[in-house]
């Protein structure tokens, strides 16, 4: 593999992680820049391709294990200390998690095939800009404003089914994991920092099986020559989602989810403009 690809892997490392965390849809950033400049299909293949589009991710989760490893822990009895809110959690559990991700998983089970098949493209891409922007400015201006849940702790089972079918959305390339779960659970009465909160908790689990699932799937297409390139992309995602997930967990109390849908929505534009 040439040093060119191997950039292409740590570019394609810094789009997951600087946007994993923001409802921007970093699968969908990450097949726009791809698609439109790195090609990295040409060399990996587009099944081995769009499984490094997946497990790049695992870079970013891991962030997340880092940022809230004590939260995390405490959920499978491994931390028996304070949690990030100051009091070990007496109703967050495994169960909320469990309960959240559910949904998608099976519906990503069923459509997978599918998901690769068709929806991987800018043009499907473009779309769902629009969809996950027309989403969150409604969570804005439809949700309570003053949420009645403030803490992971005050999260209920319904709430978590609730956003977990939310979340089945994100399942469609440039929707946003992230968008899509924030917005459900600003809808569903929680503030935007609780919502991020569960959201990133919640990956952990989902975003490792569909690793796992979409590598078993595409093993035959991978060789020995890509993990290089699997390599960097996964520690460029990782240390450039720590730089930026704490920064925007201080920023989304603040700024909302509407700013993100206006860039959405502007980014969309510009890729219309270029593709049609």
């Amino acid at each position: 593999m040439e040093l060119f690809d191997l950039i292409k892997a740590l570019i394609l490392g810094f789009v997951e992680g600087m946007t994993e965390f923001a409802p921007v849809s970093s699968t969908g950033h990450m097949i726009i820049v791809d698609d439109m400049w790195l090609r990295t299909e040409e060399f990996l293949g587009k099944y081995s391709a769009n499984t490094f589009k997946i497990v790049v991710q695992l870079g970013s989760i891991l962030a997340v294990v880092v940022v809230f490893w004590k939260r995390l822990f405490s959920l499978i009895g491994l931390y028996q200390g304070d949690v990030t809110d100051g009091k070990m959690s007496e109703r967050f559990n495994l169960l909320h998690v469990i309960i959240g991700m559910l949904p998608a998983v099976i519906i990503g089970f069923a459509f997978k095939d599918f998901i690769d098949d068709h929806l991987f493209s800018v043009k499907t891409v473009i779309w769902a800009l629009v969809a996950g922007a027309i989403l969150m400015i409604a969570a804005d201006k439809l949700g309570p404003k003053k949420p009645r849940i403030t803490s992971l702790d005050q999260i209920t089972y319904r709430q978590a089914l609730a956003i977990g079918l939310v979340q089945c959305l994100s399942l469609w390339p440039g929707f946003s994991r992230s968008g899509a779960t924030i917005s459900g659970g600003v809808l569903f009465g929680l503030n935007h920092k609780t919502a991020a909160d569960f959201t990133f908790i919640m990956a952990v689990p989902i975003m490792a099986g569909a690793s796992l699932v979409s590598v078993m799937k595409n093993f035959d297409e991978m060789t020995a020559a890509h993990l290089p390139f699997y390599i960097i992309g996964f520690v460029s995602a990782f240390i450039f989602a720590l730089i930026s997930i704490k920064f925007f967990l201080k920023l989304i109390d603040k700024i909302k989810l509407t700013p993100f849908a206006i860039y959405r929505l502007v980014l969309a534009a510009v890729l219309a403009w270029v593709v049609f």
